[in-house]
């Protein structure tokens, strides 16, 4: 008999889109495991299965502080998904957040209250022990 699957979070304590995702799961009565990766990181493995899951485009962060702050040749230099996720794994904050692997199996990045609504409906609607 194989256990169930969790749903991980993985993000950054401060980021205020993870805060949302996170007290919005609460709110859901969603149960989840969260992964700070700038405390803990992210090994190379993982985010080469978050790429191929969602695309090293979406996964990159290209909008805040930490990619405006590289040199223009670390820029330039993530141009394809082994560039980009090793760019990743040196400065975890390039991590588009939060990214959640569902309980399914799949991935997904950014916070979209309707995507995560459809997501957790399946495991809302089974029966809860003790009920």
């Amino acid at each position: 008999m194989s256990t169930p699957k969790t749903i991980t979070l993985y993000g950054i304590v401060n980021c205020d889109t993870v805060k949302k995702a996170r007290a919005w799961l609460a709110a859901q009565g969603v149960t989840y495991v969260f992964h700070d990766f700038k405390k803990s990181g992210v090994s190379a493995e993982q985010l080469v299965r978050w790429s191929q899951a969602v695309g090293w485009q979406a996964l990159l962060n290209r909008r805040g502080t930490t990619w405006r702050g590289l040199d223009a040749a670390a820029q330039v230099g993530a141009q394809d998904e082994a560039s980009a996720c090793a760019l990743m794994q040196e400065h975890t904050s390039l991590i588009k957040r939060p990214v959640v692997e569902w309980e399914a199996g799949s991935v997904s990045v950014g916070f979209d209250t309707a995507d995560w609504t459809k997501r957790i409906a399946p495991s809302a609607a089974r029966p809860r022990h003790g009920a």
